[in-house]
């Protein structure tokens, strides 16, 4: 019997959950605001271009294709309900809940929870929405170990960190009352120095599954310089850690991860089903949160995916049933993935240019590309304002997995940028070197 499922999304992340789930026997449909090429492939045309918020069309649509189940890609239309809407009509979701996917649409609810269920990986914080005792606030725990986070969904862009984006007690002060003339409740928390990993994991109400390790790179431009963007790449390793995390770290993560699906169970009265993904990072003081995400990372889903050996639909339907099994497995590789954004990203992007992929080159290489941002005009691909595409390396180890990118990224030509440090054995041991002089 085929399973009909139906995706929503448009990017990259969409792209490969949309290729798994086809490689794994369902017949595809895909429902998303701007045309995905890669999608509207994998569906064979069986596509709806339309607001990803439009809780009525995605219920007709799915209802007039007889859809089995829907899968979620991104994280605006699940803080805003569309799983209790779809469900509500007969079409199970992989994905949580309005309330359970607060844990991504509140910073300060999942803070707020984290201290009340005494998780350890809290980080210490305060909320504010106003200008009242921010001052004595700054000076109690010293301008430097600032960081200010906006509650809601801010793109990966909202952030600001002293040192990087903030550099006296005037810039923090300035920018609380730019979120403040928004009328922006926002966090004030603890700033923390480590390394940052990303756990993504399979969730179906109680189970947690981990998946390998990855970590994303947020800058611009090599070296780790420039402004923040939504990920301009990401790797992982052949053991599925990291070389500064061990197999204890991840652990101690995902029992964290049970007791917040516990607690968000407990407070909120809704069970949490779907992917979680938690950004962790290592510090002296042990494994700290920086976030959590009600669905997979966008790139860090084109590291996991591809390595999946375990039929993804089995997967989907255990998140719905609540009886996900725990011997999910992925390959033994190391994955490099590497995204290529319009010049001039993320500042001034150039939109509307041509992007010639070689796609017969691509697959002789054994390299694998998403398309993210992109439009197809007849043959042709051309850029949006944000990231294109993420190309894939696969491999046995990084380095292999790295030049298989590398090359990948060569099957491509126009007016694109990417970052060619990642995955690169220099930039890790960099981070390496960073993690020992912390746990010295």
């Amino acid at each position: 019997m085929t399973v009909k499922t139906i995706i929503i999304g448009h990017g990259a992340r969409e792209h490969v959950i949309g290729e798994t789930l086809v490689r794994d026997g369902a017949d595809l449909y895909a429902f998303m605001s701007s045309k995905n090429a890669g999608l509207e492939d994998l569906s064979k045309g069986k596509i709806k271009i339309h607001s990803e918020t439009d809780f009525k069309e995605i219920i007709e649509y799915s209802k007039e294709n007889k859809i089995d189940f829907a899968v979620i890609g991104p994280e605006a239309p699940l803080v805003i309900g569309i799983v209790d809407a779809l469900e509500r009509n007969g079409i199970p979701c992989v994905g949580p809940g309005i309330e359970a996917a607060q844990l991504e649409g509140s910073k300060i609810f999942t803070r707020s929870l984290l201290e009340k269920y005494k998780i350890t990986s809290n980080i210490f914080s305060k909320s504010f929405n106003s200008m009242e005792n921010i001052k004595s606030y700054i000076n109690e725990v010293g301008e430097e170990n600032i960081v200010v986070k906006p509650d809601g969904l801010t793109g990966g862009k909202g952030v600001k960190v002293y040192g990087d984006h903030l550099f006296s007690k005037r810039d923090i002060l300035d920018y609380c009352q730019a979120l403040v003339d928004q009328k922006a409740s926002f966090l004030l928390e603890e700033k923390v120095e480590g390394e940052e990993f990303t756990l993504q994991t399979f969730v179906d109400g109680k189970n947690v599954i981990g998946t390998p390790l990855v970590q994303d790179h947020k800058r611009a431009y090599e070296d780790d310089t420039g402004p923040n963007t939504g990920g301009m790449g990401s790797y992982s390793m052949e053991n599925h850690l990291m070389p500064f995390i061990t197999q204890e770290d991840v652990n101690e993560a995902i029992e964290d991860m049970k007791k917040v699906v516990a607690a968000t169970k407990a407070e909120t009265g809704v069970e949490y089903k779907g992917f979680l993904y938690g950004g962790y990072i290592k510090t002296a003081k042990g494994i700290k949160l920086i976030e959590f995400n009600a669905r997979l990372g966008d790139p860090e889903a084109m590291n996991t995916l591809p390595i999946l050996k375990t039929n993804f639909l089995d997967i989907c339907m255990g998140i719905i049933n609540g009886n996900l099994k725990s011997d999910i497995e992925f390959d033994k590789k190391a994955t490099v993935c590497k995204y290529l954004a319009p010049e001039g990203y993320p500042t001034s992007p150039k939109k509307d240019e041509l992007v010639v992929i070689n796609k017969e080159k691509l697959e002789q290489i054994g390299a694998k590309y998403y398309y993210a941002s992109v439009y197809r005009e007849g043959e042709n691909v051309y850029t949006t304002s944000s990231r294109a595409m993420g190309i894939i390396g696969i491999a046995n180890d990084l380095e292999g997995a790295e030049k298989v990118a590398e090359q990948g990224v060569g099957c491509i030509s126009g007016k694109l940028f990417y970052r060619k440090d990642i995955g690169t054995r220099k930039l890790l041991q960099k981070r390496i070197d960073h993690m020992n002089s912390l746990l010295q």
